[in-house]
């Protein structure tokens, strides 16, 4: 697989360091990784308790190796491609490595090209400004908002919120036959960030390549639960983040074909991605660094390398413990009463620890301030970045019930006291309302009297 940048201008060989095992796996793959900060405690009106944290889908904490990772990585941090001293020679080839570490991740195939972004929103947009001109992109109305709005509306065939993984594939069909072009790209979701359901992505890559088109894999909410393989699912294309994947915010990833990528305009002008800048014009690089201009996110990319490891070490358990948890949260939420859970494909459809919820009688910002206040528990509420999907889940002509909802969602700092700790503080709010009086004001829901969350914290420097 293509992992390093085709040009010898921009990267200096590397020296001998490769032996050099900045992101060793140590805990045994039977095991659960650790997590940073598991053991924080928050306030709460009845003073401090452990954070239950059941809100992994928004951001997810950094393992333990990915800060060991890091911090060994600042020891000799240095200026990359560039420099020919000898920290620079070994920040270099750890930046490399760390392609080399995510492509295996992916399952990416030889020549597939591994691109250090962002985030994920990040990857699209590079990916937009890549595609050959004239590109129709066709997108459900289901997906987040970074997959659903960067390809530009005139040339996007933005498809309905499908009923099941059979109507999703009727719909994509329908939609193909009707919009020929030239080139034709199909992106979907690997996992729902509003309700956690799995996609069936190799059934619609191969409808997809069947008509002509390719397929681009959001794996935002996948990458931190289940495998990714390109090669498996034949797709073109996969993004996702650190901050999702028990990394750091800041960086993400974009893997894939590498045509369309070296032949696109470069994301980032500058230094890095050309060959040769003379009066006569610029030549730019092919490769990793045609997009990648400027000093990458090296401590970003050993970050991610470190988790990706880690996960692909110990994927089995991490699944195990995230089934158990899930199966434990849905039984205990489906006894609450006038709680419904919000699903695309129905109940019984496989998904990834991520449940979406609405409380009758109970708006769900209050639903989730009441948790972390008198709780402790980390949730999320509104419409997740994916407000044509929520829209259309809540779909109420009587205007009865809430326009938001609640999302639960688990991951490796998620325990099952925590959890159960959520469908008594739900239970409790139906039986009793919430122990404090609350207002709306212009700022929310607010506590009337002093918030114990308001208190000053130092900071970090």
């Amino acid at each position: 697989m293509s992992v390093l940048p085709s040009t010898t201008s921009r990267c200096q060989p590397a020296l001998p360091v490769l032996r050099t095992r900045a992101l060793r796996v140590v805990a045994s793959p039977g095991t659960l990784p650790e997590t940073v900060g598991s053991a924080l405690q928050v306030p709460t009106l009845s003073g401090p308790q452990p954070y239950a944290n059941l809100d992994h889908a928004a951001s997810t904490p950094a393992l333990r190796t990915v800060k060991d990772a890091v911090d060994r990585a600042l020891e000799t941090y240095a200026s990359v491609h560039r420099g020919a001293g000898y920290a620079s020679r070994v920040t270099s080839a750890w930046y490399e490595q760390a392609r080399a570490e995510v492509a295996r991740f992916v399952g990416a195939r030889e020549g597939d090209t591994v691109l250090f972004t962002r985030t994920t929103t990040d990857s699209w947009a590079l990916l937009s400004k890549a595609l050959p001109g004239r590109t129709t992109v066709f997108v459900f109305g289901s997906e987040h908002h970074s997959t659903l709005l960067p390809w530009g509306r005139s040339r996007t065939v933005r498809l309905p919120v499908p009923q099941s993984p059979d109507d999703a594939a009727a719909l994509l069909e329908e939609a193909l036959a009707d919009h020929p072009a030239r080139h034709r790209l199909v992106v979907v979701t690997g996992a729902s960030n509003v309700t956690g359901e799995v996609w069936p992505v190799a059934r619609l890559a191969e409808l997809a390549h069947r008509h002509g088109a390719r397929i681009a894999v959001d794996a935002a909410q996948l990458s931190a639960h289940r495998e990714i393989d390109l090669a498996a699912w034949d797709a073109d294309y996969v993004a996702f983040s650190g901050h999702k994947t028990y990394a750091p915010f800041g960086a993400g990833v974009l893997v894939g074909r590498s045509d369309w990528l070296d032949a696109g305009t470069p994301y980032l002008f500058g230094g890095g991605a050309t060959t040769a800048v003379t009066e006569a014009g610029t030549a730019w690089a092919t490769g990793p660094a045609r997009h990648e201009g400027g000093s990458p996110n090296v401590i970003g990319a050993v970050a991610i390398a470190a988790a990706c490891a880690t996960i692909r070490t110990h994927r089995e358990a991490i699944e195990a413990h995230e089934a158990e948890l899930l199966a434990r949260l849905r039984a205990g939420l489906e006894a609450v009463p006038g709680l419904e859970l919000l699903s695309i494909f129905g109940d019984d459809h496989d998904r990834v620890g991520v449940l979406a919820f609405t409380l009758e009688g109970w708006d769900s910002s209050l639903v989730s301030q009441v948790l972390s206040v008198e709780h402790g528990i980390g949730v999320r509420d509104g419409k997740f970045c994916a407000h044509l999907l929520v829209d259309e889940l809540l779909d109420d002509p009587w205007q009865e019930r809430s326009t938001t909802a609640v999302r639960v969602s688990l991951g490796l700092a998620s325990t099952a006291e925590g959890v159960d700790r959520l469908v008594r503080g739900v239970t409790l709010l139906v039986e009793q309302g919430p122990a404090a009086t609350w207002v709306r004001g212009e700022r929310g829901w607010q506590i009337e009297g002093e918030d114990p969350r308001d208190a000053e914290v130092a900071r970090p420097w």
